[in-house]
Protein backbone atom coordinates (compact mmCIF):
# COMPACT_ATOMS: atom_id res chain seq x y z
CA UNK A 1 0.00 0.00 0.00
CA UNK A 2 1.07 3.38 -0.73
CA UNK A 3 0.22 6.90 0.91
CA UNK A 4 -0.18 10.07 -0.14
CA UNK A 5 -1.23 13.69 1.46
CA UNK A 6 -2.98 15.84 -1.17
CA UNK A 7 -4.07 19.28 -0.19
CA UNK A 8 -7.23 21.29 -0.98
CA UNK A 9 -6.71 24.21 -3.06
CA UNK A 10 -8.05 27.43 -3.85
CA UNK A 11 -8.53 28.37 -7.65
CA UNK A 12 -9.82 31.47 -9.18
CA UNK A 13 -7.85 34.09 -6.60
CA UNK A 14 -10.30 36.65 -7.77
CA UNK A 15 -9.20 38.19 -11.07
CA UNK A 16 -8.01 34.41 -12.30
CA UNK A 17 -11.07 32.80 -12.96
CA UNK A 18 -10.46 29.50 -14.35
CA UNK A 19 -6.27 29.76 -14.72
CA UNK A 20 -5.57 30.74 -11.13
CA UNK A 21 -5.01 28.21 -8.43
CA UNK A 22 -2.88 27.66 -4.90
CA UNK A 23 -2.35 24.59 -3.07
CA UNK A 24 -3.25 25.22 0.79
CA UNK A 25 -1.02 23.58 3.28
CA UNK A 26 -4.28 22.35 5.14
CA UNK A 27 -6.87 20.87 4.77
CA UNK A 28 -6.50 18.19 2.85
CA UNK A 29 -6.97 14.47 1.88
CA UNK A 30 -5.35 11.28 2.62
CA UNK A 31 -5.12 8.51 -0.37
CA UNK A 32 -4.05 5.30 -0.36
CA UNK A 33 -3.65 2.83 -2.91
CA UNK A 34 -2.73 -0.84 -3.47
CA UNK A 35 -2.89 -2.80 -7.09
CA UNK A 36 -5.59 -4.82 -7.65
CA UNK A 37 -7.43 -6.40 -10.80
CA UNK A 38 -10.24 -3.44 -10.73
CA UNK A 39 -10.85 -0.32 -9.52
CA UNK A 40 -12.64 -0.22 -6.36
CA UNK A 41 -13.01 2.56 -3.85
CA UNK A 42 -13.73 3.30 -0.27
CA UNK A 43 -14.69 6.69 0.84
CA UNK A 44 -14.38 7.88 4.77
CA UNK A 45 -13.88 11.64 6.67
CA UNK A 46 -15.85 14.48 6.18
CA UNK A 47 -19.00 14.59 3.28
CA UNK A 48 -18.17 10.98 2.33
CA UNK A 49 -22.07 10.20 2.77
CA UNK A 50 -22.29 12.35 -0.35
CA UNK A 51 -19.31 10.91 -2.57
CA UNK A 52 -19.69 7.79 -5.00
CA UNK A 53 -17.83 4.87 -4.50
CA UNK A 54 -18.83 3.81 -8.20
CA UNK A 55 -15.13 4.32 -10.16
CA UNK A 56 -17.44 5.40 -12.67
CA UNK A 57 -19.00 8.32 -10.63
CA UNK A 58 -15.82 8.72 -8.48
CA UNK A 59 -12.93 11.19 -9.51
CA UNK A 60 -10.44 8.67 -9.18
CA UNK A 61 -11.80 5.90 -11.42
CA UNK A 62 -10.96 8.48 -14.23
CA UNK A 63 -7.73 8.67 -12.63
CA UNK A 64 -7.37 5.13 -12.54
CA UNK A 65 -8.43 4.39 -16.14
CA UNK A 66 -6.10 7.26 -17.63
CA UNK A 67 -2.91 5.52 -16.02
CA UNK A 68 -4.15 1.79 -17.13
CA UNK A 69 -3.28 1.36 -13.02
CA UNK A 70 -6.45 -0.80 -11.43
CA UNK A 71 -6.44 -0.52 -7.99
CA UNK A 72 -8.52 -0.23 -4.66
CA UNK A 73 -8.01 2.83 -3.57
CA UNK A 74 -8.73 4.54 -0.41
CA UNK A 75 -9.61 8.01 0.58
CA UNK A 76 -9.92 9.92 3.72
CA UNK A 77 -11.36 13.10 2.97
CA UNK A 78 -10.30 16.43 5.17
CA UNK A 79 -11.78 18.27 2.34
CA UNK A 80 -15.42 18.63 2.23
CA UNK A 81 -17.55 18.06 -0.63
CA UNK A 82 -18.78 21.18 -2.75
CA UNK A 83 -16.70 23.49 -0.06
CA UNK A 84 -14.69 25.86 -2.73
CA UNK A 85 -11.70 24.12 -1.74
CA UNK A 86 -11.06 22.09 -4.35
CA UNK A 87 -12.23 18.84 -3.04
CA UNK A 88 -12.37 16.43 -5.73
CA UNK A 89 -9.51 18.09 -7.19
CA UNK A 90 -7.72 16.90 -4.15
CA UNK A 91 -8.62 13.30 -4.12
CA UNK A 92 -7.57 12.86 -8.25
CA UNK A 93 -4.32 14.60 -7.60
CA UNK A 94 -3.38 12.30 -4.63
CA UNK A 95 -4.93 9.32 -6.78
CA UNK A 96 -2.63 9.98 -9.96
CA UNK A 97 0.68 11.17 -7.77
CA UNK A 98 -0.10 8.02 -5.54
CA UNK A 99 -0.98 5.62 -8.77
CA UNK A 100 2.12 6.60 -11.06
CA UNK A 101 4.51 5.78 -8.15
CA UNK A 102 2.66 2.67 -7.11
CA UNK A 103 2.72 1.47 -10.57
CA UNK A 104 6.29 3.01 -11.57
CA UNK A 105 4.56 4.63 -14.56
CA UNK A 106 7.23 7.33 -14.89
CA UNK A 107 4.97 10.34 -15.27
CA UNK A 108 6.29 14.18 -14.39
CA UNK A 109 4.61 15.96 -11.85
CA UNK A 110 3.30 17.76 -14.69
CA UNK A 111 2.37 15.27 -17.32
CA UNK A 112 -0.25 14.36 -14.37
CA UNK A 113 -1.93 16.89 -14.24
CA UNK A 114 -4.17 16.75 -17.42
CA UNK A 115 -4.75 13.25 -16.16
CA UNK A 116 -6.07 14.36 -12.87
CA UNK A 117 -8.78 17.27 -14.72
CA UNK A 118 -9.74 14.15 -16.34
CA UNK A 119 -10.81 12.92 -13.22
CA UNK A 120 -12.42 16.58 -12.12
CA UNK A 121 -14.48 16.42 -15.52
CA UNK A 122 -16.53 13.53 -13.86
CA UNK A 123 -17.96 15.96 -11.14
CA UNK A 124 -17.68 19.64 -12.83
CA UNK A 125 -18.40 18.37 -16.46
CA UNK A 126 -15.43 20.04 -17.79
CA UNK A 127 -11.30 18.84 -17.13
CA UNK A 128 -10.59 21.73 -15.77
CA UNK A 129 -6.83 22.07 -14.21
CA UNK A 130 -7.11 25.23 -11.94
CA UNK A 131 -7.95 22.98 -8.89
CA UNK A 132 -5.65 19.82 -9.80
CA UNK A 133 -2.24 21.85 -10.59
CA UNK A 134 -1.58 23.39 -7.08
CA UNK A 135 -2.78 20.42 -5.42
CA UNK A 136 -0.44 18.65 -7.51
CA UNK A 137 2.69 20.53 -7.92
CA UNK A 138 2.26 22.85 -4.99
CA UNK A 139 2.39 27.09 -4.67
CA UNK A 140 0.64 29.29 -7.20
CA UNK A 141 -0.27 28.01 -10.37
CA UNK A 142 -1.18 29.01 -14.44
CA UNK A 143 -3.32 27.03 -15.82
CA UNK A 144 -3.29 28.31 -19.49
CA UNK A 145 -3.44 27.05 -23.04
CA UNK A 146 0.02 26.98 -23.44
CA UNK A 147 0.28 24.59 -20.35
CA UNK A 148 0.86 25.14 -16.30
CA UNK A 149 2.82 27.44 -14.99
CA UNK A 150 4.47 27.23 -11.06
CA UNK A 151 5.88 29.42 -8.63
CA UNK A 152 6.91 28.35 -4.97
CA UNK A 153 4.95 31.29 -3.35
CA UNK A 154 4.99 31.51 0.33
CA UNK A 155 2.09 33.79 1.06
CA UNK A 156 -0.34 33.31 4.46
CA UNK A 157 -4.31 32.72 4.05
CA UNK A 158 -7.19 32.41 6.02
CA UNK A 159 -10.01 30.24 4.67
CA UNK A 160 -13.69 30.61 6.14
CA UNK A 161 -15.96 27.54 5.36
CA UNK A 162 -19.69 28.46 6.16
CA UNK A 163 -21.95 25.40 6.44
CA UNK A 164 -23.15 26.38 3.06
CA UNK A 165 -23.10 24.33 0.04
CA UNK A 166 -22.74 25.94 -3.32
CA UNK A 167 -22.49 23.41 -6.27
CA UNK A 168 -19.61 23.95 -9.03
CA UNK A 169 -22.17 23.47 -11.52
CA UNK A 170 -24.62 26.11 -9.53
CA UNK A 171 -21.67 28.27 -9.37
CA UNK A 172 -20.60 28.36 -13.08
CA UNK A 173 -24.22 29.00 -14.14
CA UNK A 174 -24.20 32.60 -12.31
CA UNK A 175 -21.12 33.73 -13.98
CA UNK A 176 -21.53 36.26 -16.70
CA UNK A 177 -21.13 35.51 -19.94
CA UNK A 178 -19.44 39.08 -21.55
CA UNK A 179 -17.95 41.82 -19.88
CA UNK A 180 -16.81 44.98 -21.21
CA UNK A 181 -13.92 46.75 -22.28
CA UNK A 182 -13.18 47.98 -18.90
CA UNK A 183 -14.05 45.61 -16.87
CA UNK A 184 -11.55 43.33 -18.98
CA UNK A 185 -8.62 45.55 -18.77
CA UNK A 186 -9.09 46.50 -14.72
CA UNK A 187 -9.22 42.36 -14.63
CA UNK A 188 -6.13 41.71 -16.51
CA UNK A 189 -4.22 44.24 -14.42
CA UNK A 190 -5.28 42.57 -10.97
CA UNK A 191 -4.36 39.77 -12.58
CA UNK A 192 -1.07 40.87 -13.38
CA UNK A 193 -0.65 42.26 -9.86
CA UNK A 194 -1.71 38.59 -8.41
CA UNK A 195 0.61 36.97 -10.07
CA UNK A 196 3.69 39.51 -9.59
CA UNK A 197 2.67 39.36 -6.01
CA UNK A 198 3.12 35.53 -5.83
CA UNK A 199 5.96 35.61 -7.54
CA UNK A 200 7.55 37.87 -4.81
CA UNK A 201 5.43 36.39 -1.83
CA UNK A 202 3.90 39.70 -1.21
CA UNK A 203 0.48 39.32 0.62
CA UNK A 204 -0.33 43.06 -0.30
CA UNK A 205 0.02 42.42 -3.92
CA UNK A 206 -1.97 39.26 -3.68
CA UNK A 207 -4.60 40.96 -2.29
CA UNK A 208 -5.07 43.62 -4.16
CA UNK A 209 -5.15 41.33 -7.18
CA UNK A 210 -7.53 39.35 -5.95
CA UNK A 211 -10.63 42.31 -6.47
CA UNK A 212 -12.54 41.41 -9.00
CA UNK A 213 -16.37 42.92 -10.35
CA UNK A 214 -16.88 40.33 -13.04
CA UNK A 215 -17.06 36.43 -11.59
CA UNK A 216 -16.79 37.80 -7.78
CA UNK A 217 -19.98 39.60 -7.20
CA UNK A 218 -22.37 36.62 -9.15
CA UNK A 219 -20.48 33.80 -7.00
CA UNK A 220 -21.22 36.03 -3.47
CA UNK A 221 -24.48 35.92 -4.07
CA UNK A 222 -24.84 32.17 -3.60
CA UNK A 223 -23.32 33.02 0.20
CA UNK A 224 -25.29 34.03 2.78
CA UNK A 225 -23.43 36.76 4.90
CA UNK A 226 -20.26 37.11 2.46
CA UNK A 227 -20.32 41.54 2.15
CA UNK A 228 -19.95 41.25 6.03
CA UNK A 229 -17.49 38.86 6.08
CA UNK A 230 -15.45 40.43 3.37
CA UNK A 231 -15.77 44.01 5.07
CA UNK A 232 -14.64 42.06 8.76
CA UNK A 233 -12.24 40.81 7.33
CA UNK A 234 -10.22 43.63 5.73
CA UNK A 235 -11.44 45.34 9.10
CA UNK A 236 -9.01 42.82 10.96
CA UNK A 237 -6.15 43.48 8.35
CA UNK A 238 -6.95 41.35 5.58
CA UNK A 239 -4.80 42.41 2.20
CA UNK A 240 -7.71 40.85 -0.05
CA UNK A 241 -10.85 39.09 0.29
CA UNK A 242 -12.69 36.50 -2.50
CA UNK A 243 -14.74 33.92 -3.25
CA UNK A 244 -12.26 30.22 -2.90
CA UNK A 245 -13.37 28.86 -6.27
CA UNK A 246 -16.32 28.04 -6.68
CA UNK A 247 -17.44 29.03 -2.79
CA UNK A 248 -18.84 28.96 -0.36
CA UNK A 249 -15.60 29.33 1.11
CA UNK A 250 -14.32 32.92 1.61
CA UNK A 251 -10.29 33.37 1.02
CA UNK A 252 -8.43 36.07 2.29
CA UNK A 253 -4.88 37.20 1.52
CA UNK A 254 -2.96 38.22 4.87
CA UNK A 255 0.23 39.17 6.81
CA UNK A 256 1.45 36.35 9.02
CA UNK A 257 0.31 38.61 12.32
CA UNK A 258 -2.88 39.00 11.06
CA UNK A 259 -4.02 35.63 10.36
CA UNK A 260 -5.51 35.06 13.66
CA UNK A 261 -7.57 38.04 13.99
CA UNK A 262 -8.84 37.89 10.85
CA UNK A 263 -9.69 33.95 11.61
CA UNK A 264 -11.34 35.18 14.30
CA UNK A 265 -13.39 38.32 12.74
CA UNK A 266 -14.70 35.92 9.78
CA UNK A 267 -16.19 33.69 12.00
CA UNK A 268 -17.85 36.38 14.23
CA UNK A 269 -19.34 37.76 10.61
CA UNK A 270 -20.83 34.43 10.00
CA UNK A 271 -22.10 33.44 13.15
CA UNK A 272 -23.72 37.30 13.22
CA UNK A 273 -25.81 36.07 10.30
CA UNK A 274 -26.86 32.91 11.92
CA UNK A 275 -23.93 30.51 9.74
CA UNK A 276 -22.03 28.57 11.74
CA UNK A 277 -18.33 28.36 9.86
CA UNK A 278 -15.07 26.67 9.85
CA UNK A 279 -11.83 28.61 9.69
CA UNK A 280 -8.29 26.94 8.14
CA UNK A 281 -5.53 29.67 9.20
CA UNK A 282 -3.88 28.08 6.54
CA UNK A 283 -0.89 29.32 3.72
CA UNK A 284 0.42 28.43 0.36
CA UNK A 285 1.67 25.41 0.59
CA UNK A 286 2.95 22.33 -1.02
CA UNK A 287 1.51 19.44 -3.73
CA UNK A 288 0.85 15.90 -2.58
CA UNK A 289 2.87 14.48 -0.46
CA UNK A 290 4.12 10.58 -0.66
CA UNK A 291 4.40 9.10 2.76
Amino acid sequence: MLTVRAPATSANLGSGFDVFGVALSRPADVVRVSRAAETTISVSGVGSQYIPEDPDRNTVGAVADALNAPAHIEIDKGVRPASGLGSSAASAAGAAVALNELYDRGYSRTELVPMAAEGEAVVSGDAHADNVAPSILGGFTIAAPGGITHVDARVPLVACLPEIVVSTRDARRVVPEELTMTESVATVGRAASLAVGMCRSDPDLVGGGMDDSVVTPARASLIEGYDEVREAALEAGAAGVTVSGAGPAVLAACGERDRQPIAIAMLEAFDAVGVDARVYQTRVGEGVTVY
